[in-house]
């Protein structure tokens, strides 16, 4: 290939990926400029090793591989000798929502619930429903079996279903809790 070819295959792959890629990462570390970085580190990485991509492989979960693996890197070595994390409502600035003002609310529980799952439970989630992938393109992009993914997906499942946050309140819970007539 020549200069002009690989800067147009770059731009195209930044086009299709690198927000989904920043989203998938942010949902991962919990902070907006560690995503960023992580998924800059990703990309490049991605990028010098490209010719590795077998052509029957597919490119999505190949390329998540690369954004998850320099995740795990980070929360590792780097975030854990920080004290203190950006807050998650930076995902204001990371999701994509037409109708995001009626759902803040539910999306904050929803990271916070995120937040609260153990990495190993909270990256096979986020590739999952967030990023769309496969059990199978998932056990791809983390180096498991996918009899691990589904386990880890049923676990972090039921962990989501027993979180405070994601708990609903019934109408009748706010008359029976200790109101009386």
């Amino acid at each position: 290939m020549n200069d002009s070819e690989d800067v147009d295959e770059l731009q195209l792959w930044l086009e299709q990926s690198y927000s989904s890629s920043v989203r998938t990462a942010y949902l991962i570390l919990g902070n907006r400029l560690d995503a960023e970085d992580a998924v800059q580190e990703a990309f490049l990485r991605a990028w010098k090793f490209r010719d590795s991509l077998v052509g029957t492989s597919s490119f999505k979960p190949w390329l998540y591989r690369v954004v998850v693996n320099a995740c795990n890197s980070k929360l590792r070595k780097e975030i854990p000798h920080r004290d203190h994390r950006s807050r998650f409502d930076e995902l204001v600035g990371v999701a994509v929502d037409d109708d995001f003002g009626g759902r803040v609310s539910r999306s904050q529980d929803i990271v916070t619930a995120l937040r609260d799952l153990p990495a190993h439970l909270r990256v096979v989630v986020v590739l999952r429903y967030y990023s769309d992938l496969s059990e199978r393109e998932i056990a791809n992009a983390i180096g498991r079996q996918p009899g691990t993914v589904k386990s880890r997906l049923n676990e972090a499942r039921r962990r989501l279903a027993l979180h405070p946050a994601l708990q609903v309140e019934s109408p009748n819970s706010a008359t029976s809790s200790g109101e009386t007539s």
